[in-house]
């Protein structure tokens, strides 16, 4: 990296272009607009989703993408991901662990034990399973980074949203050990931590709580954000933005970090 400083947003921004980057759940969301941004950037991006229609959609909005169907708690699927990133392109300089799901709400005695496995598989395990097999990647290519999604959630405990909040909280341990165990290879590792973020998922969300306490879900909506400092919601673009500064020369000794992009979420 230059010592000289930046004179414009691309530069900036440098190193981006040219990466190849692969982004689980990547056909909407946050993955959508990290795919965007760094594609508008220059990277080469590749994503996996579990809807065909999604998959698509983020075709005939960005061409250039290369895409596949995988969930990424199925380990079949996620080597097939993996083999078909190495036959496009040879190799790997990043890896967005995007994959999520709300999981289930209600109490500790009422979540099925099928519900919280299928939480922590999707939240936690995919991103094991998706690391394991970038990380070799990533050291053929001289090192690269990883960028695990976590969420305000893995730092606030979550009543009636346990197994979100539990894989949210060891998404933190992971990136912090990988941080460790991959940094003399020169692999950054952090963690993004966004908080209420716009879309059908929060949406969900609200609806789901707002529905079992007996409120509308306005007034549940507005007590999620009378708990944020800024009093609003984030953007997917937002989170886009801190992954591309992660991924650029400027972020280039930024790792083991967990960083919240929540607006400052007080408590949840």
């Amino acid at each position: 990296m230059s010592n000289t400083a930046p004179k414009s947003a691309t530069d900036f921004l440098a190193g981006i272009e040219g990466q190849r980057v692969l982004i689980t759940a990547g056909a909407s969301g946050i993955g959508f607009a990290i795919a965007s941004t760094l594609s508008s950037l220059g990277a080469r991006v590749a994503i996996c989703d579990i809807s065909d229609m999604a998959i698509a959609e983020a075709k005939r909005t960005l061409p250039m993408l290369v895409a596949c169907k995988a969930d990424v708690s199925v380990d079949g699927d996620v080597e097939a991901m993996f083999k078909n990133v190495q036959r496009e392109w040879g190799g790997l300089d990043a890896l967005i662990n995007n994959a999520g799901i709300a999981g289930p709400t209600g109490g500790v005695d009422e979540i099925t034990p099928a519900d919280w496995r299928r939480c922590i598989d999707i939240c936690l395990t995919g991103q094991f399973l998706c690391a394991r097999l970038a990380v070799p990647m990533l050291k053929q290519a001289g090192g690269g980074s990883i960028v695990n999604m976590s969420s305000a959630a893995g730092r606030h405990g979550y009543a009636f949203r346990t197994p979100y909040s539990s894989a949210k909280f060891a998404v933190v341990g992971f990136t912090q050990s990988l941080a460790k165990e991959l940094g003399p290879s020169r692999i950054r590792v952090n963690a993004i931590l966004p908080g209420i973020v716009e879309g059908p998922r929060m949406d969900k969300v609200i609806a789901d709580r707002a529905r079992q306490i007996g409120i509308s879900n306005q007034e549940m909506e507005e007590r999620y954000l009378e708990k944020v400092s800024l009093r609003r919601m984030v953007s997917p673009y937002d989170v886009a933005s801190m992954v591309a500064f992660l991924l650029s020369d400027a972020g280039i000794n930024v790792s083991g970090q967990s960083l919240g992009v929540d607006g400052n979420v007080e408590t949840l």
